[in-house]
């Protein structure tokens, strides 16, 4: 669950944005003055979303200011109720990622939010087997930092246990597979990828099925 940071004085607009956030499954700390929620710029939050102008003598620019003397990367986003491009390329040069203009869309902020964490915390698409992370999208394997180097039959193959743990694949299976359906030769060559798997990734528990095929448990 990501954590987000609201700083915003109209109260009313405070509890409606935090309402919406929250059954997007955000955690939301919300902050209703300046002088408060600059206090608390060294907290762990994964977003910002900061209004410029709020009522005391801390401006959303002082607060940007201190986050970003410790942390240049956490998305920070402007909302405000003047719509003038010299707001905009303030909050841009003291490093907001977006700014958007009051009245707004709740709606729209909240995909504003998910476009911005979407983008700067990227999901990446990993499994961790035994001392193994294995990447699927970069189709690497790694164990304590270092790459273990796979054929791309031997991934397959891999990818093929790991997304059906406990499920028995036969030889024929495994052949249509890996292979492809218009594979023609021996399905001797299964043993043959198993075995170069099994060597390079010794902590791989495949299982034999004598006369059938292989099992990953």
């Amino acid at each position: 669950m990501y954590n987000i940071c609201l700083v915003e004085d109209e109260k009313d607009l405070n509890h409606l944005i935090k309402s919406y956030l929250e059954r997007e499954n955000y955690s939301v700390t919300s902050y209703f003055s300046g002088s408060e929620a600059i206090q608390h710029v060294n907290d762990h939050f994964d977003l910002w979303i900061i209004d410029i102008m709020l009522g005391d003598s801390i401006s959303g620019y002082d607060i940007i200011k201190k986050i970003r003397a410790n942390n240049l990367d956490i998305p920070v986003i402007f909302t405000s109720a003047r719509d003038q491009d010299l707001d905009k390329i303030i909050g841009l040069e003291l490093g907001s990622d977006d700014y958007i203009t009051k009245p707004y869309s709740p709606k729209e902020l909240v995909l504003r939010i998910n476009n911005i964490i979407k983008r700067v915390y990227k999901q990446t698409n990993k499994i961790n087997y035994e001392t193994y992370e294995i990447d699927i999208d970069k189709r690497t394997v790694f164990e304590n930092s270092k790459e273990i180097e796979l054929t791309t039959l031997e991934f397959e193959l891999l990818l093929l246990f790991i997304n059906s743990k406990k499920v028995s694949f036969s030889r024929e299976d495994i052949l249509n597979r890996v292979w492809g359906p218009n594979y023609f030769g021996s399905d001797r060559v299964v043993d043959d990828l198993v075995r170069r798997l099994r060597k390079k990734m010794p902590k791989i528990k495949i299982n034999t099925l004598y006369g059938y095929g292989y099992r990953l448990v």
